[in-house]
């Protein structure tokens, strides 16, 4: 006698399956679409006629011989300063890095194992120390999604448009500024044309002309819950950066909500600031030491793997 196929189970086993491979594909199993993918056409950069950054009262930030302390780096072209700041109110210990420099060729990306490709991962740390980057952060996990801008060193990688995370789109310009792009208005190849060599797709934009144009219950798709770690990127002038990094989710450091991120780097006179990936992700390395206290569950203190970094350096 034949056995009736319960097909009520094949379907369910079938659901299973396909939501592990699912879960396999986006996060575990990795490609490599295309390798190598750091070089930069320097060409782009044409800093001869600008002025230095600040006026000429920013010369007093640059050495002519490499000066590192602690938490401080300085030569001809490059000038940084990390502050750790305790934010009693919010519970929350906070990185900045003061960037100041005199060309955008240095303020560079680099791909987890030099590679273009869903799960190319490596930790912040790693992947700066194999760039000799002086200070690094990490950057949006590209790799995590199939959809959202990416343009690394003047080259198009990505030009599908983003439905999973915030429609702002970074752009780092040539001459050395930021500006913010709605992917609904541009495409990938209109955002190169205005001279943008690196885009992120993660956000959402923090602040824009000086203002904060996020609510006070803005979150990311991903984020479960208001405070967290968090790493963002800032601009007050041109060639003159923040990064900013916050600890979270630990007794010692409640992290941060985007609208606390946002009213925190104005604070620091930001003219536009965006938010990239947070969470176990937030990281920032300073001259091969990690700074901040990375931590993905708020019990283990240690750095989870990324697929891309911002890190200034040579």
């Amino acid at each position: 006698m034949k056995r009736k196929l319960n097909w009520n189970v094949i379907f369910g086993i079938f659901i299973v399956v396909f939501t592990i491979y699912s879960a396999l594909y986006t996060f575990v199993i990795p490609t490599a679409e295309v390798t190598n993918a750091t070089d930069m056409d320097l060409s782009m950069f044409d800093d001869e006629d600008d002025e230095p950054v600040g006026g000429s009262t920013s010369q007093n930030y640059f050495t002519s011989e490499v000066v590192l302390t602690d938490n401080s780096y300085s030569d001809e072209n490059i000038y940084i300063k990390i502050e750790t700041i305790r934010l009693t109110e919010d519970k929350t210990t906070v990185y900045v890095a003061d960037i100041r420099l005199n060309s955008a060729q240095y303020l560079k990306t680099a791909f987890a194992n030099d590679t273009y490709g869903r799960n190319q991962k490596a930790n912040t740390s790693a992947i700066a120390k194999a760039h000799n980057a002086i200070l690094a952060i990490n950057g949006d996990y590209y790799g995590a999604r199939q959809r959202g801008y990416v343009i690394r060193n003047g080259k198009i990688y990505r030009e599908t448009k983003s439905t999973d995370t915030s429609p702002d789109v970074l752009g780092i310009k040539a001459e050395g500024t930021l500006k913010s792009y709605n992917q609904n208005a541009y495409t990938a190849q209109q955002i190169l044309d205005d001279k943008v060599w690196q885009a992120f797709s993660f956000g959402p934009t923090l602040i824009n002309e000086g203002e904060i144009i996020i609510g006070i219950d803005a979150e990311v798709n991903q984020s479960s819950a208001k405070g967290n770690p968090r790493t963002a990127i800032g601009i007050i002038e041109p060639k003159h950066y923040v990064f900013v990094v916050s600890d979270g989710r630990t007794t010692e450091s409640t992290g941060l909500s985007l609208y606390q991120l946002a009213t925190f780097m104005k604070g620091y006179g930001v003219k536009l600031a965006y938010n990239l990936d947070g969470g176990g992700s937030s990281s920032m390395v300073f001259n091969n030491k990690v700074v901040n206290q990375p931590t993905s569950d708020g019990k283990t203190i240690k750095e989870r793997g990324v697929t891309d970094i911002v890190y200034i350096g040579y």
